[in-house]
This record gives C-alpha cells, sequence and structure tokens, in this order.
C-alpha cells in the first residue's frame, strides 16, 4: 500500500519557523517529482512548491518564494518543507503529493496522483 505521512506541523508565531516532512512507504518516489500543497477551508488547494527527482531543481509559489525551502532525500524517500518567517496568511492544512508520470513541476493539483492526509499549520498573529 503507497501512502504518504506527513508530519512537523503545528502552531507557531508570525516570524517563527516549522520543518514539514513526508515519508513514503510503498514504494519509491526516487524518480518522481514531489511537491507540497495547503488548502484552507472553502478555498481550493493551492501550489506551494516542488521538487525535481534528483533535487536539483525547485519551483515555489510566489507567496512563499525566499521563506520556504523544498527538500529531498531519495535514499530515505522523503521530502521536507522547511519553512520560516511564518505569517498568519500561511496557516493551512499541507500537504505532500507526488506525480506518476511527467517530469515537470507541475503547480497544478490534478497532475498529482499521490496525496497525503495533510498537517495543520497554524500562525498566530
Amino acid at each position: 500500500q503507497v501512502q504518504l505521512v506527513e508530519s512537523g506541523g503545528g502552531l507557531v508565531q508570525a516570524g517563527g519557523s516549522l520543518r514539514l516532512s513526508c515519508a513514503a512507504s510503498g514504494r519509491s518516489f526516487s524518480s518522481n517529482v514531489m511537491g507540497w500543497f495547503r488548502q484552507t477551508p472553502g478555498k481550493e488547494r493551492e501550489f506551494v512548491a516542488a521538487i525535481s527527482w534528483q533535487g536539483a531543481t525547485t519551483s515555489y509559489a510566489d507567496s512563499v518564494q525566499g521563506r520556504f525551502t523544498i527538500s529531498r532525500d531519495n535514499a530515505k524517500n522523503t521530502v521536507a518543507l522547511q519553512m520560516t518567517s511564518l505569517k498568519p496568511e500561511d496557516t493551512a492544512v499541507y500537504y505532500c503529493a507526488a506525480r506518476f508520470l511527467g517530469s515537470a513541476l507541475s503547480r497544478h493539483p490534478h497532475d498529482y496522483y499521490y496525496w497525503g492526509q495533510g498537517t495543520q499549520v497554524t500562525v498566530s498573529s
């Protein structure tokens, strides 16, 4: 059974940092584009960051560029999202995702096949 399991969410004050982790099991994702998305109630799931299978190429939403860093460890089948200078508007459920096919760092949720269950990030002002 293929699973993506996120961890590391929580409550943090504005300006603080959190590190989200996503552990994959059931198959190797070393050849897949991985991404992070987030969602707030009543809104569509939005792109946060993506990383190529080698980890050499990354892409970020404008709203997090310069504050968030995505990384991966293919040996451990994990992907991480380091979040710094957090703002209240970063509050959301954060999801880890993996593409099944394709090497493009897509920003569209429908291009991702595997999804985790999400982890809540709350940033207080």
